[in-house]
Order: structure tokens, then C-alpha cells, then sequence
């Protein structure tokens, strides 16, 4: 896996763009796609989670990664 040329903006911030698609940004990320309570969306649409392997990436694309905390 090589790096991807472009800039993307995830939660805001800017980033390399080094994924090639949804499933592989949130593996990078730290992020554990398999646990529930992750949601994800791509320029301001929401990805369903059976899309992220195949949702691919592109300079530009703002990504909106949301994780559901418990708290008190």
C-alpha cells in the first residue's frame, strides 16, 4: 500500500490521504470498525458500515469519523 497523493480532512482536521478507502483509513486511524457505537460519513453523507471496504477515498474528501462514548 502506497501513499496516496492529496490532502483529506478528517473530523476537521487536515490530514495526508494514505487510504485508499473508508475500511483502511479507520484501521489507520486506530479506530475499531468492528466495535459498535462507530459512524462514519463522507463529504456529509453518511456510510453504511457494509460500504466502508469499498468506499474509496480521493484528495479533497472530508471525513466525519463519530464514536459513541458512555459517560457519567
Amino acid at each position: 500500500m502506497g501513499m496516496i497523493q492529496g490532502m483529506i480532512r478528517i473530523n476537521g482536521e487536515g490530514a495526508p490521504l494514505a487510504a485508499a478507502t473508508l475500511a483502511e483509513l479507520l484501521v489507520q486511524s486506530g479506530v475499531d470498525a468492528d466495535g459498535k457505537g462507530v459512524a462514519v460519513a463522507l463529504n456529509g453523507q453518511v456510510v453504511r458500515r457494509a460500504s466502508w471496504a469499498e468506499t474509496k477515498l480521493s484528495p479533497g474528501d472530508d471525513v466525519e469519523i463519530v464514536r459513541v462514548r458512555q459517560g457519567g
